[in-house]
């Protein structure tokens, strides 16, 4: 009997959970960073913020054709990306950012993937078994996250639209999530609740 009733309470709070993320605050401070409008430039490059403003909060959100793009200042250069995750849309935008191997890389807070800032490969350690002393060493799986060119003009950061004739693994999220960029933070709080 005792059960049943730990049951029913953990359905309620579960129920509780739920009910306050789908009812909770659709404005998120997004670690530092912020969603910004954005304004199209007449060269078509797109107006993402002033440089200063991104350099002091190191990485900003902004909406790219209705895709969420994310830009990091890091080791004074400027990195844009779709701001999802290629393995299950996570927010990079919550990332740390860490060097592997001389390359700078977003670790996604979901499932710790690795991705590399200026390429968008994805990066794994692996063995080769057929060594003597197999050491773990850092692969690159190719590339996964879709880059966005960054041009710097008068003191503002401007990205370029995305190439769609090329595809990359993160076009599945960056349209899953298009229009909609609090859905990434709903699954984060539902899996702070759950722990």
């Amino acid at each position: 009997m005792l059960d049943l009733v730990v049951l029913g309470l953990h359905f309620f709070i579960c129920f509780l959970v739920s009910l306050a993320i789908w009812r909770g605050p659709k404005d998120v401070d997004l670690h530092s960073s912020d969603t910004e409008t954005v304004e199209r430039e007449p060269d078509g490059l797109i107006l993402i913020g002033k440089e200063d403003d991104i350099k002091k909060s190191q990485r900003i959100t902004a909406k790219v054709n209705g895709r969420e793009v994310v830009v990091f200042y890091h080791e004074g250069k400027f990195h844009a990306m779709d701001s999802r995750c290629y393995h299950e849309g996570g927010p990079l935008c919550l990332g740390e950012i860490e060097d592997i191997n001389g390359q700078a890389c977003i670790i996604c807070p979901w499932h710790k993937y690795r991705i590399t800032l200026e390429t968008g490969e994805g990066l794994y350690e692996g063995i080769n078994p057929l060594e003597p002393s197999p050491t773990p060493q850092w692969q690159s799986k190719g590339v996964k996250q879709r880059i966005h060119k960054v041009t710097i003009d008068n003191g503002n950061v401007y990205v370029s639209p995305p190439d769609l004739s090329v595809s990359f693994d993160s076009d599945y999220f960056a349209d899953k999530y298009k229009n909609s960029g609090g859905l990434a933070m709903e699954k984060q709080s539902n899996s702070q609740a759950a722990e």
